[in-house]
């Protein structure tokens, strides 16, 4: 049964830092009846730092909601129903600036949001785009920043950017028999090579020591994605 649209919004320049870990790592967060997804036989965790704008929740824009970053740390599942697997993410934990972004998140989806300062930049010339995402930590600001160039490309099917981008359900852990599932819809995003990138997390304390491997290891690709308009719709009990 089709699931009710609760948020509709646009993401817009998704910055998506990936990297390759040992499955051991993300085994403790798995929500029950999923699997870890691969991309040739690797496994991913993803820093994504983007834009939400022109929110709306169950069609009504909050005033001072609408726009705002977001930035989170998300791996790669599965779920077989009726003998198909839908793909989707799991979020270890996600950073708005709104309190009652945190507030809906968490009570109604079951998701790990914490409210943290943040601001975000976009600096276009005619030659590049700089684009930035901060947020505060322990006093401390912390960032994720790319330049591209002004030329996007869509998206090659079977390709590493197809996999990170085209995962399009949400998984969240409702107690160790249950799972909460939600469906997210957009079309297939047009991507910027990234020329050069500066990442400064701090993975151990923000996402637990089991992410602390992160601050040294280097990114096996990094991308931006130029977003469009998405559709969140209603969660729903599996397991």
């Amino acid at each position: 049964m089709k699931q009710k649209k609760f948020l509709s919004a646009q993401w817009l320049r998704l910055i998506m830092a990936n990297y390759v870990v040992d499955p051991n790592i993300l085994k403790p967060y798995l929500p029950a009846k999923t699997e870890l997804d691969s991309w040739n036989g690797r496994t991913y965790v993803s820093l994504v730092g983007f834009l939400f704008h022109n929110t709306r929740v169950m069609r009504i824009s909050v005033p001072f909601h609408t726009s705002f970053p977001e930035v989170n740390l998300r791996f790669y599942v599965r779920y077989k129903e009726n003998d198909q697997y839908k793909r989707g993410v799991v979020f270890i934990k996600e950073i708005v600036p709104k309190r009652a972004i945190t507030f809906i998140a968490n009570s109604l989806f079951k998701e790990r949001y914490v409210t943290l300062p943040m601001k975000t930049f976009v600096e276009i010339t005619p030659e590049e785009q700089h684009i930035g995402y901060q947020w505060k930590f322990n006093n401390r600001w912390n960032g994720i920043e790319v330049k591209t160039g002004l030329k996007k490309f869509p998206l090659q099917a079977g390709s590493e950017e197809e996999f990170i981008t085209e995962h399009f359900w949400g998984y969240s852990s409702l107690n160790e028999h249950l799972t909460g599932e939600y469906q997210v819809s957009h079309p297939s995003w047009d991507v910027f090579p990234v020329t050069d990138y500066t990442i400064d997390c701090d993975f151990g304390n923000l996402y637990g020591p089991s992410f602390s491997v992160l601050k040294e290891q280097a990114p096996v690709s990094v991308f931006l994605a130029e977003g469009s308009e998405i559709s969140v719709f209603s969660k729903r009990v599996v397991g």
